[in-house]
């Protein structure tokens, strides 16, 4: 079959998959959410953890609940890695050296997954089932708990009560993401993907060497790393290893479970404030980014100029041959417009201005559909942005869902969108002072610098891909990423959390002739205007800096 009408067929089927998923997952999102029957399984953790299931929180007890899990989890994920050759399992592998056990413990906590070692020679299977899995299932369900908040805020009226922290977290992972893992882990199995508790084995390759391979139980923890937008590989080649991802079907799966969860939410949001048009119109922004970044990565990869690349049929290098260009380019921007670190092919070896596309989805905030939970954040944050300048051009205090829109949360919401670049930007500003730090990356110039960038993008937007191109092993690079990741990850749930309160406490004020519809296609077109001016105006120097300035040349 021709590669161009394989790779259409491939995002049809893909779209399709996700629009007859939007609806249930959505409505049982809802349900789980909303729901004031506790299941006996829950009862019986909430009273071995002493929670009262029954009593909602205001928005500091529930950012406390919030912390304290985080905090927990890294000290946890540290020790374990710190400890596992003492444990079960461990393959006869040393401890993990501290620089890397805290960016790792970070990054696994923070939703990250940024890997700076390669599992398959570092982590023993029960650091990677009892640690790093388990982070997976807690991570995806805070990010789903912090955005739930936020949907309360708009639904409820004249309280300062946005849920509970414990039986949200609780319930997402027991109602959602557990059962899905195991269903989509046997169908994994069924495809080859491998899982067992094999230690190193020594096999013959076909040239007559010998190379050593590490069974696992690999399919269990493939299915959550992409349900919950982790990414985070149990192999150092991550999905682009034939154990992870042996055949098309596993590659497809894996794209369609990185994207489930983010563009269901929208109809989750719609039902709970009552009005599912809202979702959809979400739901539309978040499909048209991601329809045009998968266009344009594909066809800067396979029209970019050259002779030999044209022979080619495209930029090969670096690519999934298994999968050819458009699978690759389709995987990659699943990737990076979620928070998904996993990676299909190598980055760094794609065409400038298909990378740089990559950099931007990450920049947009990852919000088409973002991480589980973190897009639709994200996306309603730039609504809120959306409806206030909408308000400045009439003349008249803004309204979103019949909640006003004043100095109090305009504050949040400027807060939130500033976090993430500063972060960002001022990581890597730092890094290219540094001889030391700049001497990390394996390319000088405009590439290089795109692979400090791109790191520094990845560890704030809770991403954790990478380029491929950068060495961050040194203790600077692994303390410093993990800073980046702390601080792009939980600062932005402070402020939205934050929000939530302050629109809760609202009464719901009516609509009236000059409220602005939210739920139409002027409201759809303005919400994508202000997501592509707000990360232009961010990011663009840093962006010209870089990948257009190498592929411009």
């Amino acid at each position: 079959m021709d590669p161009a009408l394989a790779g259409f067929l491939q995002a049809l089927a893909l779209v399709a998959a996700l629009a007859l998923s939007y609806r249930p997952l959505g409505d049982h999102l809802a349900r789980v959410l909303t729901s004031r029957r506790h299941l006996r399984i829950e009862r019986g953790l909430y009273r071995l953890a002493g929670v009262d299931a029954d009593v909602d929180q205001t928005w500091p007890a529930y950012l406390r609940g919030m912390l304290a899990l985080s905090a927990v989890s890294v000290l946890f994920l540290y020790a374990f890695q710190r400890l596992q050759n003492h444990l079960w399992l461990s393959l006869g592998f040393p401890a993990v050296s501290p620089a890397t056990a805290w960016n790792t413990a970070v990054s696994f906590m923070t939703n990250t997954n940024w890997q700076s070692y390669s599992g398959e020679s570092t982590m023993g299977h029960l650091v990677q089932m009892a640690g790093l899995a388990v982070q997976n299932f807690v991570s995806a369900a805070v990010g789903i708990a912090a955005v739930a908040t936020l949907i309360r805020g708009f639904a409820r009226s004249g309280t300062d009560r946005v849920g509970n922290f414990w039986v949200d977290v609780t319930r997402v992972t027991l109602r959602v993401l557990l059962p899905v893992s195991v269903v989509f882990a046997i169908v994994f199995v069924a495809s080859g993907v491998v899982e067992n508790l094999h230690a190193v084995g020594q096999i013959t390759t076909l040239s007559g060497e010998t190379q050593a391979i590490t069974g696992g139980p690999v399919a269990t923890q493939e299915v959550i790393k992409e349900l919950g937008t982790n990414g985070g590989g149990f192999y150092n080649a991550n999905s682009a290893h034939p154990f992870e991802n042996p055949g098309p079907l596993t590659n497809w799966l894996e794209v369609y479970l990185m994207l489930v969860i983010g563009f269901a939410l929208p109809r989750t949001f719609g039902t709970m404030v009552g009005d599912r048009r809202q979702g959809y119109a979400i739901v539309t922004v978040m499909a048209l980014l991601w329809i045009t970044s998968a266009v344009l990565t594909t066809l800067f990869e396979w029209q970019h100029q050259g002779s030999a690349l044209q022979a080619a049929g495209g930029a090969l290098e670096g690519k999934e041959v298994r999968f050819g260009t458009p699978a690759s380019a389709l995987f990659a921007v699943s990737a990076t417009l979620t928070s998904t670190g996993s990676t299909g092919s190598a980055y760094d070896s794609f065409t400038p201005l298909g990378g740089g596309v990559l950099l931007v989805n990450m920049m947009l905030g990852e919000i088409a559909p973002g991480g589980a939970g973190s897009g639709l954040y994200g996306m309603l944050i730039l609504a809120v942005v959306t409806v206030f300048v909408a308000g400045l051009m009439v003349g008249r205090t803004p309204e979103y869902l019949g909640k006003k829109l004043g100095g109090r949360e305009m504050k949040f919401a400027s807060l939130y969108i500033l976090t993430t670049p500063a972060v960002a930007l001022v990581g890597t500003g730092t890094a290219m002072t540094l001889r030391s730090a700049r001497s990390a990356a394996l390319n000088s110039g405009p590439h290089g610098f795109s692979e400090v960038l791109y790191a520094f993008t990845s560890a704030a937007n809770s991403n954790g891909s990478a380029f491929a191109g950068l060495t961050a092993t040194s203790t600077w690079w692994e303390t410093a990423l993990g800073l980046a990741m702390l601080f792009g990850r939980l600062l932005p749930m402070v402020f939205v959390l934050a929000l939530a309160g302050s629109l809760a406490r609202q009464h719901t004020v009516p609509a009236t002739t000059g409220t602005l519809p939210t739920h139409r296609p002027l409201f759809v077109g303005m919400l994508t205007g202000v997501v592509l001016v707000v990360v232009g105006l961010t990011y663009f120097p840093a962006v010209a800096l870089g990948p257009l300035a190498e592929g411009l040349r």
